[in-house]
């Protein structure tokens, strides 16, 4: 495994397969202090819940502890360069995890570091989320490969990491979007040759009908993410044929697992009380974060 997980195709498709299995067998069956002494540094200029939540909880319960670090605190790249705050925070701990606005902020702190850096979001990419995602699958489904995915919505962060995560094990990948709002061409080609590699289909349409006939997962997340608020009002009408609710959602296999990254827009993207349909593993899946990144953490510090 590289160094740092600054993207989702840091990791190969048996790497996956490991920590989904490391995931699955500290769920059931817990894990010792096994990184006793060693700190993580949350590196955070957002906010967050279930990000900051999981890695602190996660270290303490492998013998570790976390420090904290605010945007205010640190105010990277205005305050300081980010390379020197790389450097510097190498001095002190054992890895990094970093959630920026800049995906160019993660790539230098993984050049710069001489400690494992976990891109723990960016505006190009969310590989620990998709993580979570492809442990809940496989938890629920028993597998992932030549599962179909259907993806409804903006062809964000969280849509980039798990279409890319998708092609890496094998799993067929739809997005619907409206124009305008599809995965950019570069990442769509890598995720073409993925895809190529091992032997599923993706596609990328604007008829979210189409992408969810047939699916074992639909999948959604907000229309407007942190960042896009100015776009907020445009995007609603813009998206307003792409809300997942029960009509969309019978339209895939009667076994279909329903998913969604959180914090959720109730009334937008998704219908009132679609969290508690009971083919919503949301909650399963948000669970899954701490997981899967305890198994993360053992894999770049242990």
């Amino acid at each position: 495994m590289n160094k740092s997980l600054v993207s989702i195709a840091d990791l190969s498709k048996e790497e996956i397969g490991h920590l989904i299995d490391k995931a699955l067998q500290m769920k059931e069956k817990g894990t010792g202090p096994l990184l006793a002494g060693k700190t993580l540094a949350l590196l955070f200029q957002k906010p967050s819940l279930r990000t900051r939540l999981s890695f602190d909880v996660g270290m303490k319960q492998l013998g570790g502890h976390c420090v904290y670090l605010s945007p205010e605190e640190v105010k990277m790249g205005t305050r300081e360069p980010v390379q020197d705050v790389a450097r510097v925070l190498s001095r002190y701990v054992d890895a990094i995890a970093a959630r920026t606005f800049a995906h160019r902020d993660v790539e230098l702190l993984s050049k710069h570091a001489t400690v494992p850096v976990i891109n723990a979001l960016s505006d190009a990419e969310h590989p620990c989320q998709a993580l979570a995602d492809l442990l809940t699958i496989h938890e629920k489904k028993g597998g992932l490969e030549k599962l179909n995915i259907a993806f409804i919505g903006d062809g964000n962060n969280v849509a980039t990491s798990l279409a890319l995560g998708a092609a890496i094990v094998g799993a067929h990948f739809t997005i619907a979007s409206p124009k305008g709002y599809e995965l950019e061409e570069e990442v769509w080609r890598r995720v073409e040759e993925y895809a190529s590699l091992n032997g599923c289909h993706v596609a990328t349409i604007t008829d979210a009908s189409a992408a969810a006939r047939g699916a074992d997962v639909i999948y959604t997340d907000v229309w407007t993410s942190m960042g896009q608020e100015a776009e907020a009002e445009q995007r609603r009408r813009d998206f307003a044929q792409y809300q997942v609710n029960t009509e969309l959602l019978s339209l895939s296999k009667k076994d279909a697992l329903f998913m969604h990254p959180l914090p959720a827009h109730h009334g937008e993207e998704i219908q009132e009380g679609i969290l508690d349909h009971s083919q919503s593993v949301v909650f399963d899946q948000a669970e899954n974060r701490l997981h899967i990144q305890k198994a993360l953490l053992l894999h770049l510090m242990g």
